[in-house]
């Protein structure tokens, strides 16, 4: 199996019907625009429903769903109002993300908390919404948008880092799981793009990309079928070259460039 075909490479997206959780701004908002451009069939969903009406316009292929992904019951109203409308899902992407820049000795436990529930508990609230269908039908697939804070700990991503790191290792077991039901898993891991979030950071970030530049590198992983997508490439490769590297050296070099 080639490194590009992990997945089955998607050739077009007309009246594929993608759940978006996270639409209503940043990666998520950037992706559901595209997708609609390109045919397909859109669920948006997050709290703000007013946000997420703005990024669907009156687009006949949109439907907004609101949730907060931290309730249940909203995973389940979502799901029935998909189930009404398309019948079902083709793709699913969690983007939703909670990040704040902060040293292990500024955490405070109830935000951690906070956090971790967001970024990752809320993924298997969706995965346990959708998963069933998907594997009655053999078919379907699960994208988490992780990050590369998640490669390793850097300073300031005391509880984003770890969080992250959880979807790449649940990204891993998923594709394990699912890959021979048929159905498609993809990890996703963005350098620094530019959103809410990272306008809390106080530090030059390299290689910052757009959301529309995010969204068009996942979208074209997609279609090649891979399993990871991280971009862009020029930054990802370094990371994944340090990763590599002995703790010795690799915490020489994190206290020389980012203490």
């Amino acid at each position: 199996m080639g490194l590009s075909s992990f997945n089955t490479p998607i050739t077009g997206w007309q009246d594929q019907r993608i759940w978006v959780i996270g639409a209503s701004s940043g990666i998520g908002a950037a992706l559901a625009r595209q997708l609609l451009a390109n045919g397909a069939r859109v669920i948006l969903s997050a709290r703000r429903t007013d946000l997420l009406e703005h990024v669907a316009g009156a687009h006949p292929r949109a439907l907004v769903a609101t949730l907060d992904v931290q309730n249940t019951a909203d995973w389940l109203g979502a799901y029935r109002q998909i189930q009404q409308r398309f019948n079902g899902v083709d793709l699913v992407i969690f983007c939703a993300a909670a990040y704040r820049p902060e040293r292990s000795w500024e955490v405070v436990p109830e935000a951690a908390l906070q956090m971790l529930a967001i970024n990752v508990g809320s993924v298997y609230t969706g995965l346990a919404t959708v998963l069933p269908d998907m594997m009655q039908r053999r078919t379907g697939g699960v994208a988490l948008v992780a990050s590369v804070a998640g490669y390793m700990g850097l300073p300031t991503a005391s509880v984003y880092g770890p969080s992250k790191a959880a979807l790449i290792n649940l990204a891993e077991v998923l594709y394990g799981d699912l890959h021979s039901l048929g159905m498609n898993v993809y990890l996703i891991n963005p350098g620094f793009v530019e959103t809410e979030l990272t306008q809390k950071n106080d530090y030059a970030m390299p290689a910052l990309q757009t959301p529309d530049q995010a969204a068009l590198a996942i979208l074209h992983g997609m279609k090649r079928g891979q399993f990871e997508i991280h971009f862009p490439k020029r930054f990802t490769r370094v990371l994944k070259l340090v990763q590599c590297l002995p703790y010795r050296l690799r915490f020489f070099l994190f206290k020389r460039f980012l203490a």
